[in-house]
């Protein structure tokens, strides 16, 4: 199944297991049976320590079980896991096999402590860019605990359990039979809602001796994207001990498919950008601390920055550069259908409306694209815009135009998402023009209407205006001293990448002139 090129790859990853890994294939009858054993048959001849056994314990004929020297992981794959999901697999034989799980140690250690049983199941795509990450923190999970199991399940694969659990997004988590999380999630997310719903025992924490010099950071740089990242990067090279903590490492950039306006850089995507920026840290030797999300901060000579995995950072300055996230209608059975009709992500979601009729609520870029991409999946597409007008770009309003199954609204506000007890069933709105509310029968909801700036831990510590943008200078100082902001998370017009970079450059030189002063 694997071609030539693709075997000696991964037979070179394969060159780090230490320790002896077993694939147990569980018995059953699929008609993808013999296809799934083809494949890991592939998979076990690309290294002498991993071994394929047929277990003779009854399933579905499409799952197995990945083991370390003879003992449970945890891990379990129903499916074939290829598409994106294949990287999923290498890596869980890897750490299985003894590779280091590259989760924040302080998660980790919080994670490890857990008593309760909890069994995952995550139902992916193959298709789906965002389903690799939730896999795979749960894969980790299940590495560092006994007590928590986690099954990959394609979608695709197990149509009537999609329907019968009424799955209409990816990912799509379930904690021990019922929903946990839906959609796009990182592991500071996951992290989190597991705190939701557990007592999970403190790590020790990072406590910073004032008196050492050598613990206390000149620079910490919240946020990981391209102005975060930039920040980081000029605190380093003049000199300063620079430390990132970011939830996710690429931010909103990493989700993004194509970019093409960053000068000297004619075309690239968002994860292959997001390397690029991850490999400029380490290359700058600068520590980062990812996965993690910041609680609070205090202000004072020296800032002490609270970790929800319980440690402290104390730092002289603070840049803050944690961007922006997608807008949310809040209108009635928003919040409450995530994953059950309303989506956020057409390339992920959008298989799942196969001939179906959807609405895309914003008139922008992104939500013309989606609608254009949508389009060619979906029986038809309402797309939806509170203005007089759609505020696309040209080229994308001609290609609109000649779509025949995209239907467009403006003057309409959005008021409500219909649904009975199980999906999505329409969409109300009011004509901003006569006042009167219409319904239109519909089977998913796709919200594309804008950003919200990251910055609610910080409100009451910074001034931010009416929208939640972090209020800076010409020099990126907030009116706190110490504390800088750059990218989207501040009121600086004109959210792009190649702006949040220049103003990350700003945030880092004001940040060393005033240790500078402050000296």
């Amino acid at each position: 199944m694997l071609d030539e090129s693709t075997k000696e790859q991964v037979k070179q990853y394969f060159e780090r297991i230490n320790n002896p890994v077993k694939i147990r294939l569980y018995s059953g009858a699929h008609e993808k049976r013999e296809e799934l054993v083809a494949f890991l048959e592939d998979i076990v001849s690309l290294s002498s320590k991993i071994s394929l056994e047929h277990s003779e314990e009854k399933n579905d004929g499409l799952r197995f079980a990945i083991f370390s020297e003879d003992k449970p992981t945890g891990i379990e794959f129903s499916g074939i896991p290829m598409g994106h999901e294949f990287t999923s697999l290498i890596l869980a034989i890897l750490q299985s096999g003894g590779n280091p799980i590259k989760l924040e140690e302080g998660i980790l250690s919080a994670v490890s402590k857990l008593k309760e049983d909890l069994y995952f199941e995550t139902f992916i795509s193959l298709d789906c860019h965002n389903c690799p990450e939730v896999v795979q923190t749960l894969n980790s999970f299940a590495l560092i605990n006994p007590s928590i199991s986690h099954n990959m399940i394609d979608g695709a694969m197990y149509p009537e359990l999609v329907k019968e659990k009424n799955i209409q997004g990816v990912p799509a988590v379930f904690l021990n039979g019922k929903r946990f999380l839906s959609g796009k999630a990182e592991a500071s997310v996951i992290f989190d809602k597991l705190l939701e719903l557990y007592s999970v025992p403190e790590s020790k924490e990072e406590t910073t001796d004032h008196s050492n010099p050598s613990d206390i950071y000149d620079v910490t740089v919240i946020g990981g994207g391209p102005s975060g990242v930039t920040a980081a990067v000029y605190s380093a090279r003049k000199g300063l001990k620079t430390l990132v903590i970011a939830d996710r490492l690429g931010g909103q950039v990493k989700d993004t498919l194509g970019i093409e306006n960053i000068i000297s850089l004619p075309y690239t995507t968002g994860p292959e950008l997001t390397h690029v920026l991850s490999e400029q840290l380490d290359k700058n030797q600068i520590k980062k601390k990812e996965n993690v999300r910041v609680l609070k901060i205090e202000s004072g000579n020296l800032k002490t920055i609270h970790l929800n995995t319980g440690e402290r950072i104390l730092t002289k300055t603070v840049i803050l550069s944690t961007g922006a996230k997608w807008r949310e209608l809040n209108v009635p059975g928003e919040k409450e259908f995530v994953g059950k009709g309303v989506a956020y992500c057409p390339h992920c979601d959008g298989p799942f409306f196969k001939d179906k009729d959807v609405a895309v609520v914003g008139g922008g870029n992104s939500g013309v694209e989606a609608a254009l991409d949508l389009s060619g999946i979906v029986k038809s597409v309402t797309l939806i815009e509170f203005g007089d007008k759609l505020n696309a770009d040209k080229v994308l309003l001609d290609k609109v135009a000649q779509s025949p199954n995209i239907k467009t609204l403006v003057k309409a506000q959005t008021m409500e998402i219909q649904t009975n007890s199980e999906k999505v069933t329409g969409l109300t709105y009011k004509n901003r023009i006569s006042e009167e509310s219409e319904t239109i029968p519909l089977d998913g909801v796709f919200v594309q209407i804008g950003l919200v700036p990251n910055s609610s831990f910080v409100k009451d510590l910074v001034a931010t205006n009416r929208f939640g943008e972090i209020l800076v200078d010409e020099k990126c100082k907030t009116n706190v001293d110490g504390i800088f902001a750059c990218g989207d998370v501040t009121n600086t017009p004109y959210k792009q990448i190649i702006i949040a970079m220049g103003e990350g450059a700003k945030a880092a030189i004001s940040a060393f002139e005033y240790l500078l002063h402050a000296a």
